[in-house]
């Protein structure tokens, strides 16, 4: 075990306002609104909570920039319940909290309206990296690329996201990073501009094929999901990547590739989706942190999105590890 010990969760700060509704409706037409929850939303967010509601030992970092507003004093004051550190959440005046309001068809699918707010804002010297390096973490969490503009943007074939973790890695840290399903026309570009600098890539199956151009054809299409895979690796991930889909997961290194499949959880128990990739890779994360093995981190991966489908929120439904 590495005398390094904690998690940095920087990038996205999210407030969701998820909405359960009966039904999508179409154009023009009127839903209800059965009822809404408030809760944290966001990579960065979203590990930290289900890491600390997991009950781990080490330290926590929350990283992230938010507004002097309403949705800001929200998650101050969720940190602050849940014991987490809200020393490198820096404000910005005059700036929205970045929020979404979640559209959540319960056991079946959900819709993002997102506001970015100040998470257009977050770049490298949002990071406090000789501040944060003086606590010794082990592990540099980085959620979502393709969600942070700034760190988003490619010059010479480089993301700026990539400048951020070279100086990361130089501090002795792991880094690891999540994808994001959005829509972006410079998805694959920013990806690759970055792959050199990640030394774990998490994604699911949409932002494979956005990621790599390779079209899976399903979610439980081996061949094509590890193809898409070994294109990762072949662009610069430097120890691997764990592509996961609601049936398989795949975890895939320069000389392994290890398969496993999804225990479903029934239509019947889901609340919400929302947060389910976040669970598992706050499941992974831990792992990685106390040098498990991949059957053992995909394992507690699994069983973090597993119930996290149960719970209304992103993460209101991790359980502590002694469960």
């Amino acid at each position: 075990m590495s005398n390094k010990q904690g998690i940095v969760c920087a990038g996205n700060w999210i407030v969701d306002v998820v909405h359960n509704i009966g039904f999508w409706p179409a154009k023009s037409d009127l839903v209800h609104i059965l009822d809404e929850t408030i809760g944290v939303g966001g990579g960065a967010a979203n590990v930290a909570f289900d890491l600390k509601a997991l009950g781990v030992e080490y330290p926590l970092f929350p990283v992230g920039v938010l507004g002097n507003d309403n949705h800001g004093q929200v998650i101050l004051e969720l940190c602050s319940s849940e014991g987490l550190s809200t020393e490198y959440l820096s404000i910005i005046a005059n700036q929205s909290t970045a929020h979404t309001h979640v559209m959540n068809v319960p056991g079946d699918s959900r819709t993002f309206f997102y506001q970015p707010g100040v998470n257009n804002y977050f770049n490298t010297q949002s990071v406090p990296i000789n501040r944060i390096v003086e606590q010794n973490p082990r592990i540099f969490y980085l959620g979502y690329l393709n969600l942070l503009p700034l760190l988003d943007a490619v010059n010479d074939g480089r993301s700026m996201a990539a400048e951020l973790l070279a100086l990361v890695s130089q501090s002795g840290m792991i880094t690891c990073v999540d994808l994001v399903s959005s829509s972006n026309m410079n998805y694959r570009q920013t990806v690759m501009g970055t792959l050199s600098e990640i030394d774990w890539l998490f994604l699911n199956e949409v932002e494979a094929e956005r990621a790599t151009g390779v079209l899976l054809g399903g979610e439980n299409n081996r061949e094509s999901i590890s193809h898409a895979a070994n294109l990762l690796i072949e662009g610069g991930v430097k120890k691997g990547c764990v592509l996961h889909t609601p049936t398989l997961s795949l975890w895939k290194t320069p000389t392994e590739e290890i398969w496993t499949e999804v225990d479903v959880v029934p239509t019947s128990e889901i609340v919400s989706p929302v947060g389910a990739g976040d669970a598992f890779a706050a499941g992974l994360l831990h792992g990685l942190h106390e040098d498990w093995s991949a059957k053992d981190c995909i394992q507690l991966a699994n069983k973090m999105a597993a119930e996290c489908l149960r719970s209304a929120t992103a993460t209101g439904g991790i359980k502590p590890l002694s469960c």
